[in-house]
């Protein structure tokens, strides 16, 4: 009964509507991406972003805006970033962004390097074939979301980075999720259905003051 609670649906839940709130979401990131420039703010991003979302028509946000640059790709969702850096020549940032399309939640989030920083480029590849090896943990093993989210510490460990475990993904749906209570997937004991997750992945590189993000709906 807790497992059919956590993972709830409202009534206009669809799954192909939460794969296009996801391609939509995708579509919007990879447009901010490619209009972040060096000597950009961090806050001119952001305003970059919202302008995008409207010429887009999407129905709304359903979480803040978020875009990292530099040192700020360390810190969590929740945390505020630290000042308003300008992003430099070689630098990295990333894009996290929670969008309602067709009443559905997409979560999409990747990190970009500008520049040539070989570091901050295998830091920002690394993020992604994390989530991919998950991703495949999951599809193909019938693994919990506790266990998914072992799995990847070990996977981040190996390739020379270091997991933030307290980043480990949560619920989605039709708009609003949050009613359901779900929980964190990363404490979430049984196998995750599809099109109901979000798998997170922050790493930080292990002595330099970066680090990377990438988000993708389970599905």
């Amino acid at each position: 009964m807790l497992n059919s609670a956590q993972e709830a649906v409202g009534e206009k839940f669809v799954l192909e509507s939460m794969r296009h709130a996801r391609d939509r979401t995708w579509d919007v990131v990879e447009r901010v991406a490619s209009k972040i420039q060096p000597g950009m703010l961090e806050s001119e991003a952001v305003v970059e972003c919202k302008r995008v979302l409207q010429d887009m028509e999407m129905e709304r946000i359903w979480h803040p805006i978020l875009i990292r640059f530099g040192e700020n790709t360390l810190r969590t969702f929740k945390q505020p970033s630290e000042g308003d850096p300008r992003l430099k020549n070689d630098d990295i940032f990333f894009v996290d962004l929670g969008v309602v399309w067709q009443g559905h939640e997409g979560d999409s989030g990747a990190t970009f390097v500008v520049g040539a920083d070989a570091e901050m480029r295998a830091c920002a590849q690394a993020a992604k074939t994390v989530f991919d090896e998950v991703e495949h943990h999951w599809r193909t093993t019938g693994a919990g979301g506790k266990a998914l989210y072992d799995y990847a510490a070990e996977r981040a460990h190996a390739l020379g980075w270091k997991l933030n475990l307290d980043i480990k993904g949560h619920r989605v749906s039709d708009f609003p999720h949050a009613i359901y209570k779900a929980g964190k997937l990363g404490d979430f004991q049984p196998h995750p259905d599809a099109g109901l997750w979000i798998l997170e992945i922050q790493i930080a590189h292990p002595t330099r003051p970066f680090g990377a993000f990438y988000e993708d709906l389970l599905v």
